[in-house]
């Protein structure tokens, strides 16, 4: 679904505008209308603005655009509306067409479209999620160092930066310091986001560990009512396990560049497509610098998994925070393996999502991690190469 956001006001649709090669609404007796059940509205200034989620849709609201919407709430056609409001038929005819344009109104001969039918899955869950899942999709990312350092500075203009921690007046506890010589003290703390990696390839033998520390299945416990469990190394809400793990391989030892779905089961990987056209720059938009890395891991979420348990909207929130328990994991772990790992949220969304073969409704890309070598004679690599950093 593209992010491109059309706004129709119900002034535009008075004054026509009708496509040429569709019958003008009413004159089939038998079509029918109804309010799409994917709909918000909000005030945004002085406008009243309605907004279908499922289509990323919305149109300025008016007296007319409330009356229609609220009349078509069940299946209904326009001729029974006709019959029993003094308003000017054009006027309706008009308003109810640019209203199915812009999928305010669903139409009984076209049906919904097929995001709209994969969100009946999420009805326990909307509109809240729905909404906040469709409306921070494929948002435009600045390229270059240049631009976000100009917003920032406009930023810091008007609001100054935030304290970046909390500090009470009352006296406090100390505490005992922690230990840092031993191993695992040794990999929280050396844990960084690098975007600089090193030429060689990847071996085979790290990705392998990287997937079956990360994503891998450990065991299997019987929940009774609820199935069968798969636990793996990160918490999951429920034990539901909604998260799916793709690897886009560029350099990997003994393995060919492609796309590959990770089987957490069997602990191998399958190959959807060739990696021509799924490129680790083209999902991370904005990070050049990251489509030098050997591999990109697309963490996506099978959603219907957690909210076959939770049908309350804040389990689209535990969806998200596991997605962040296993990137950390998956971060430690190529720290752990001297390995240079990352990890990003600024997705091109719906490029994914299309290389991926999802719908992005069923199934979404909610995170990335990736990895490669560490360069040599370095000890972290937090900025990019500058000919990458001007791209």
């Amino acid at each position: 679904m593209s992010s491109r956001i059309r706004t129709i006001t119900t002034k535009e649709a008075s004054r026509g505008g009708v496509r040429e090669a569709q019958p003008a609404p009413g004159d089939d007796p038998e079509t029918l209308y109804r309010r799409s059940p994917h709909l918000v509205s909000y005030w945004s200034g002085q406008h009243l603005v309605f907004h279908n989620f499922a289509t990323n849709t919305r149109v300025g609201g008016s007296a007319l655009t409330i009356g229609l919407l609220d009349y078509f709430d069940t299946w209904r056609p326009l001729q029974t509306l006709i019959e029993r409001t003094s308003l000017p038929v054009q006027a309706l005819r008009d308003t109810l067409t640019k209203l199915v344009e812009c999928s305010m109104l669903q139409e009984s001969r076209a049906g919904e479209s097929p995001t709209e039918r994969a969100m009946e899955q999420w009805a326990s869950w909307n509109p809240a999620a729905g909404f906040f899942h469709f409306s921070t999709k494929d948002l435009p990312f600045d390229e270059g160092e240049a631009v976000a350092d100009r917003f920032l500075s406009r930023r810091l203009a008007t609001r100054p930066i935030p304290p970046i921690t909390k500090k009470y007046r009352q006296s406090g506890v100390s505490l005992p310091d922690a230990p840092s010589s031993d191993r695992f003290a040794r990999v929280l703390l050396e844990r960084r986001t690098w975007r600089r990696f090193g030429r060689q390839p990847l071996p085979l033998s790290a990705l392998g560990t990287l997937m079956k520390l990360t994503f891998g299945a450990q065991k299997f416990v019987d929940l009774g009512a609820a199935g069968t469990a798969m636990m793996r190394t990160s918490p999951s809400a429920g034990a539901r396990n909604p998260l799916e793990a793709y690897v886009v391989v560029r350099r990997v030892a003994n393995l060919a560049p492609g796309v590959y779905h990770y089987g957490p089961v069997d602990h191998r990987l399958v190959k959807l497509r060739k990696s021509a056209r799924a490129t680790i720059e083209r999902h991370l938009p904005g990070q050049a610098w990251y489509g030098r890395a050997s591999a990109l891991v697309l963490i996506t979420a099978i959603f219907a998994r957690s909210e076959w348990k939770y049908p309350s909207a804040r389990a689209y929130r535990d969806v998200l925070l596991e997605a962040g328990h296993f990137c950390q994991t998956f971060c430690l772990v190529a720290t752990a393996l001297r390995l240079a790992p990352f990890c990003s949220a600024a997705l091109a969304d719906s490029v994914i999502e299309r290389d991926l073969g999802l719908d992005g409704v069923t199934e979404s890309v909610v995170y990335a991690c990736g990895v490669g070598p560490r360069p040599a004679g370095v000890e972290w690599a937090p900025w990019p190469p500058k000919a990458s950093r001007r791209r």
